[in-house]
Parts: structure tokens; sequence; C-alpha cells
């Protein structure tokens, strides 16, 4: 359990603290504070810290700063705190500030005249009790995912205590990190533990900075290798923008996403949850290339999972839904995407057409090219089914343009 740094910053006596670079992290969670007391902060760091360097043991020049910084980076500190005065740091120089921006690393500046004794006592005192509200949050979530409670009526008698938000239809996000076999069998054991404990923080980071503005947030729960968002409120389009920022963010790991059919209360989050692993197992053994699967298309997608060789899957889609690609046109997919809005309101042209917004001569149109390059009729029902299957492929290898 951990505060961010954003919450440090707002801690009553520290005022004084500024922030100089790396606004777009300071979600990163503190696990605790670190005073640098040698030339380099490498060896002594495990990732998580809020790093003080005071220049008192040490000379800190600009080449020494800039070496905490990378070092600071290479480790995944939570951010650098650098003390300014007259004695010993005059000032943070700008290729520091350029630098720690550049990285996204937080970087702030602390004045001299701010007794560490007294930050670090605030700090710590914050870390414990913070920790203590966090790990009752995160027991009662804990509780009514595994369904394992003495009574519901005592656990929402504390998560009211606890300002939990919990009698809200939510629906459950699981993600789990792949290829840790792939990370072991390429480096030694040590090297790859490190990388995956710090790809778990930033997978841990990413996810609690993204739900940030969400409404009605809940902590995020880690179970195992498994991390659970319970989201009161999401779009598909927003999970496979989150799958694509967690493609970049964890390479060489990625992150798969399963999302589950809605929970009307907490009662139900144990099969939410069941069904959000579902959907994960399915993303994860098709390797989609989305990194995202929903439970309510997993009826059929648990047949194609057990097809042995993907690309007898993807051969049926490009076999389906190839003639209807134009690449020579502006939307490439505009026919594609009409059938889909067709298969999702049940072949009603009318429905389709307000959800495509477009006039119903225009769908009329776009059913004719439809039946024209595919050689087959939408009233044809081999033909409805055989899309209806290519269409849930081809939702997982592309991000929807329509819900």
């Amino acid at each position: 359990m951990s505060l961010s740094v954003e919450e440090i910053l707002r801690l009553p006596g520290l005022e004084s603290l500024a922030l100089r670079a790396g606004a777009r992290n300071v979600h990163r969670s503190v696990r605790w504070s670190y005073v640098a007391e040698n030339v380099g902060i490498a060896d002594w760091v495990m990732g998580g810290e809020l790093v003080f360097v005071t220049g008192i043991n040490h000379s800190r020049d600009e080449a020494n700063l800039l070496q905490l910084v990378r070092e600071g980076v290479a480790s995944g500190i939570a951010g650098i705190v650098i003390l300014t005065g007259d004695e010993f740091i005059q000032r943070i120089p700008p290729s520091v500030v350029q630098l720690a921006e550049a990285e996204g690393l937080p970087l702030i500046e602390q004045p001299y005249a701010l007794k560490m004794v007294i930050v670090t006592h605030l700090i710590g005192t914050a870390l414990v009790q913070m920790t203590q509200v966090k790990t009752s949050r995160r027991d009662i979530l804990g509780q009514l995912l595994s369904g394992d409670y003495p009574s519901l009526e005592i656990v929402r008698r504390r998560a009211r205590h606890l300002e939990l938000p919990l009698e809200i239809p939510r629906r459950l996000v699981a993600l789990r990190l792949s290829g840790v076999d792939r990370l072991f069998q390429q480096q030694e054991p040590e090297e790859a533990e490190r990388v995956l404990q710090l790809t778990r923080q930033r997978l841990l980071d990413h996810l609690e900075n993204w739900q940030q503005e969400r409404p009605d947030r809940l902590p995020v729960v880690i179970q195992g290798d498994l991390f659970v968002l319970l989201l009161a409120d999401v779009e598909r389009a927003e999970l496979h923008a989150l799958a694509a920022e967690l493609q970049q963010e964890l390479a060489p790991l990625r992150a798969y996403l399963g999302l589950s059919a809605r929970a009307h209360s907490c009662a139900e989050f144990p099969r939410a949850l069941l069904e959000a692993r579902q959907a994960l197992d399915v993303a994860e053994g098709m390797q989609a290339p989305a990194g995202f699967c929903d439970y309510r298309e997993l009826g059929v997608l648990r047949l194609l999972r057990a097809i042995p060789d993907r690309a007898v899957v993807e051969q049926f889609m490009k076999d389906t839904l190839g003639p209807l690609t134009e690449p020579g046109r502006k939307q490439p997919h505009l026919l594609i995407e009409t059938l889909d809005a067709l298969v999702q309101e049940n072949g009603n042209a009318l429905k389709a057409a307000q959800r495509l917004g477009i006039h119903r001569n225009t769908l009329n149109q776009r059913i004719a090219r439809i039946e024209a390059l595919s050689g087959q009729s939408l009233d044809d029902a081999q033909f409805r089914l055989n899309t209806s299957v290519a269409l849930l492929i081809w939702r997982m290898s592309t991000a929807p343009r329509h819900e």
C-alpha cells in the first residue's frame, strides 16, 4: 500500500514542495522515502521510492544530478526530490529539469529550510495511515469479489464508512500480464524478476491514473497475477484505447483484458469476475491483436479458441469479410462497419442507419454494395451466420468504430 506523489504534495506542512517536472506521472505510488547518501542510487533502490537528494554527503554537480535522474528512471523510482539552498545545491540545473520532464519522472524542489526530519515524519505517518485505509478498502473489495464474507450488510456498512461507492451497477475488467514465461526463459532469474516487478508497478500506476477522472471509481484490486477494475460506466472503445496504451507501456510484456457483463449489485461481483476472467482467457488464448474480449461475445469465441491453428480463424475472417474491404477509399472498412451495425441491430435497417448516423437510403446503397462485392444476399441465413462469426473475430482484431 502507498501514497501517490500527488497525495504527498498535498500533505499539510509540505506546501513549500514544488513540482518542477514529470507532472504527467504524479499518480505514481510511493512505496517509501529514501535519502541518497551515495554518488549513485541504482544499487540502493528497488523501485517505488521517493528519493531525496540533499548534497550533504556528496557534492552534487549538474553531471551527478543528471546521473541520478537516469538511474532513477531505470530503477523505477516514484520521483526525486532535490533540496535547494545556499549551502549545498543552490539551484536545479535546467538540463536536469528537462531530462526529468522528457523521462516523465516527477521532480520536486524542496527548500533546504524545510527540515528533512519533518518531511520524512509527515510522509511516513501519512503512509501508515493511508496503508490502513487502503488495506481496509481492498479487503472489502477482495471479500466481495470472492464471495467470502460473513455478512453482506456488514460489508456494506464498512464500505459506507470508508466511502466506497458499491451500490452502483458495474462491469468488471480483468487484466493479466502475458509473456512472463518467455521473459524468464530469455533472461537470468534475478533480472527477469526485476523487470517483472517494475512492469507490474507500471501497470498498477497506469491503471490508477487511467481511473483518476472516472465517476465513482474504486481501487484497483490485485489477486495474484490478476488486476481487477470495477467500472461504473465504460465504453468498448475506451478499453481498446487502454489496451493500446498498455501495449506500448509494458513492452516486452503485454496485458490482455476481459470485460464482464453488468453486475447490478456488489453481491454479483463474484459472477462478474468469473465472466471477466473467462473473457480474458479467450483474449489471451487467441492472442487478440486488440488485446481485449467482451464476455457477451464469448459463446462462439470459446469455440474459435479451441481451434489450435489461429491461421484458420484469421483466414475464415478474411474469406468472409475480405471482399468488403476497399483499400482505395478514405474509409476502407466502411462496408464492414455497416454490416456490423446491421448485425448488432438484428438486421433492423432503420436502427442500423440510426446507429451509423446515416440516412436510410445511404444504408440501402451500402447494402447493395455489400451484396455485390460478396456475391451473397443478406437474406441468406448461412451468409448472416458466417458474417456474424467473422465480425466477432474482426472486433477482436481492430478497435471498434461503433458500439
